[in-house]
């Protein structure tokens, strides 16, 4: 069981259990000639499917919080350089590659959400500060009414988020691939284990290519729950619905999930 508190364990199990109740598409409903990842027509394409929506924020020049992926701009946009060397009004005006879309701030992506769906957002730390990184999200989720979690690889965010906004739903993500490669607090057993403690989070969203894993399951018998990313081929998705509570889903296995769904609702109204 969660251990917050009798009342506030009660109201994030129930918070818990509005954002578990649905897949999550990764960056939004996006690939195959569509939607370009992170951006509102892939939301919008999330949302009209009955998908959550699995979201990614950097750190803008003003510290704001802007909803990309990637620490610079080349692969996604025409221009180059790093998200964090421009302002927030300098990135709106930036158009995603092959699409109509451009870069949104958080801000204005939670607007535009409105609760409609349940919501992941990554903070993409990187080189810069997670407290920054952190804050800015906040300010962000002021007023903001519907299932949301704010989740990193940094443990530093979910901890900040425990220490100075517990009602919110935070999580730490998982890898236990890479090891060598991978930032110090993830690189060892021993390391994800301090950094899981030190996270406080309420919930995991860990690697699919490392599940099934003790770690993870011993997890979930707290109560907590845990989800797996990024679930894009149909041979994850045996592992991924045996080991995670919800799946965070692209491509292949993302098409399947919908077809099951679909196929569902057309028995029901049969």
């Amino acid at each position: 069981m969660l251990d917050f508190g009798r009342a506030a364990t009660r109201k994030a199990e129930e918070r818990l259990t509005h954002l578990s109740a649905r897949p999550f598409a990764h960056r939004g409903l996006h690939g195959s000639g569509g939607a370009v990842e992170n951006s509102i027509s892939a939301f919008e394409a999330a949302i009209e499917k009955g998908l959550g929506i699995e979201l990614d924020v950097q750190l803008t020049l003003e510290a704001g919080a802007v909803v990309f992926h990637d620490e610079t701009l080349e692969r996604l946009t025409g221009e180059t350089g790093p998200v964090v060397g421009r302002t927030m009004k300098a990135l709106s005006q930036v158009p995603l590659k092959n699409s109509s879309d451009r870069i949104w701030s958080l801000q204005d992506v939670l607007h535009h959400i409105a609760g409609r769906t349940p919501l992941l957002i990554e903070a993409k730390v990187g080189k810069n500060s997670p407290i920054a990184l952190a804050l800015a999200v906040r300010r962000a989720l002021e007023g903001y009414v519907g299932p949301v979690g704010i989740m990193s690889f940094h443990p530093g965010i979910p901890r900040w988020f425990h220490e100075h906004f517990p009602s919110m739903l935070n999580g730490l993500v998982v890898s236990e691939e890479n090891e060598e490669t991978a930032a110090k607090w993830r690189r060892t057993a021993l390391a994800r284990q301090w950094s899981l403690y030190h996270s406080r989070a309420k919930f995991l969203a860990y690697d699919v290519r490392s599940l099934p894993s003790k770690s993870a399951e011993s997890f979930r018998r707290t109560g907590r729950r845990v989800y797996t990313w990024t679930v894009r081929e149909d041979a994850h998705l045996p592992p991924a619905r045996a080991h995670a509570d919800q799946l965070i889903v692209e491509g292949a296995a993302a098409q399947t999930v919908l077809s099951e769904r679909e196929a569902v609702v057309g028995s029901s109204a049969a």
